[in-house]
């Protein structure tokens, strides 16, 4: 069951403050770059690192036997990109993300003066590799909600995912958009606790549209799923009430 964590301004509870801040020491991260641009992402890498880190872009997705997700649709991740309000991305070099199984091919940073050349030129889009996600979306004028934040896990806990958080944040709050909602999970609650987010100051609950069938009365059904997609269904009597 997903809740969601707000912030409002710089609202954060005195109980969490001092706790969240203390209670995560994150190992220093690689050599990164943080990009706002959505052309700097490649959709294919997205939805390789949707695969890595075993993140669904369904509220409801479907499993494998081993516990995997389905993989994200390449075109459904195209139309979320172009649409998102904030698009924050980062890159690393391919030696920081072991997990990555692919690898950039023609980035000239090899050959004469061999490998340490790579190593000594600043990452960028061109020559690093995705390891870190998120974005937000937004009325462009009131509220904005964070979604899809990821890491590639072998850079989890390096204070990566909180880089990602705070740009968001920063380019929100510089649009003078404060009411900001975190959809997370519970065991990604504590994260989102660190990265300034509290209980919604006005103590208002989170109404989720689960695609279940409901009914209004008794032999009166009005929506009934078939696979992800919802069918209206009158009653028997043919009147249908909304």
């Amino acid at each position: 069951m997903a809740v969601v964590a707000t912030v409002h301004g710089s609202y954060l509870p005195s109980k969490f403050r001092h706790k969240t801040l203390s209670q995560i020491k994150p190992t220093p991260p690689p050599p990164i770059f943080i990009s706002t641009n959505p052309k700097d992402i490649n959709p294919n890498h997205l939805k390789n690192l949707y695969s890595l880190c075993n993140h669904s872009s369904h509220r409801f997705p479907k499993l494998n036997s081993e516990g995997r997700v389905e993989p994200v649709d390449i075109n459904k991740l195209k139309k979320a990109l172009l649409h998102s309000y904030v698009v924050v991305s980062v890159f690393t070099r391919p030696e920081f993300a072991p997990d990555l199984v692919q690898s950039r091919v023609g980035s000239g940073l090899t050959g004469i003066g061999g490998d340490w050349i790579g190593k000594v030129v600043p990452v960028t889009p061109g020559n690093g590799e995705l390891v870190g996600f998120g974005r937000a979306v937004s009325d462009c004028g009131l509220t904005a909600a964070i979604y899809d934040v990821m890491v590639i896990p072998s850079l989890r806990r390096r204070g990566i995912g909180r880089k990602i958080v705070q740009r968001i944040l920063r380019i929100l709050a510089n649009r003078d958009i404060y009411d900001i909602a975190a959809l997370c999970s519970d065991h990604e609650k504590l994260f989102f606790r660190a990265c300034g987010f509290g209980d919604d100051v006005l103590a208002s609950t989170t109404m989720m549209y689960t695609r279940s069938a409901s009914t209004h009365s008794e032999g009166e059904q009005m929506v009934t799923c078939a696979g992800r997609k919802l069918l209206l269904v009158p009653s028997v009597s043919g009147n249908l009430k909304i």
